[in-house]
């Protein structure tokens, strides 16, 4: 007697199916999104919706959304931190810095989350989990 081949729409127990496109564009909206309110100070703004309308839909788009998130909390930080030293000159530098480090990383988060991948951004202390 053979066994039954198992089905490959279901995927086994305690894996995750593959992210839908749709699932892959609201987690990418996650990041891209929060770096086009960030010009208006409001970077916080679009993980937050992100997560608050499709992270309890889907487990990789809340995933994606709450690491977004993290970060920008963390770069209000670095750039608070880095306004203040403005005053004793090296918080022009590290403000450069950081831009550049910004648009690069939320770039490649935001490929990684469209080619369904996950993202981890480096550097980050975890605030919301």
């Amino acid at each position: 007697m053979t066994e039954p081949m198992p089905s490959e729409s279901h995927p086994a127990e305690g894996v995750e199916a593959a992210p839908t496109e749709v699932e892959r564009n609201w987690a990418m909206a996650a990041h891209v999104g929060a770096f086009a309110a960030a010009w208006f100070a409001l970077g916080l703004v679009a993980p937050l919706i992100v997560m608050f309308t499709k992270g309890n839909d889907s487990p990789f788009v809340r995933r994606h959304a709450v690491e977004s998130l993290n970060f920008q909390i963390n770069a209000l930080i670095w750039i608070a931190v880095s306004v203040i030293l403005i005053f004793v000159l090296i918080g022009i530098f590290l403000l450069i810095a950081f831009a550049i480090y910004y648009l690069i990383i939320v770039i490649l988060a935001g490929v990684a989350a469209s080619q369904g991948r996950e993202f981890r951004y480096p550097l980050i202390i975890r605030f919301v989990t």
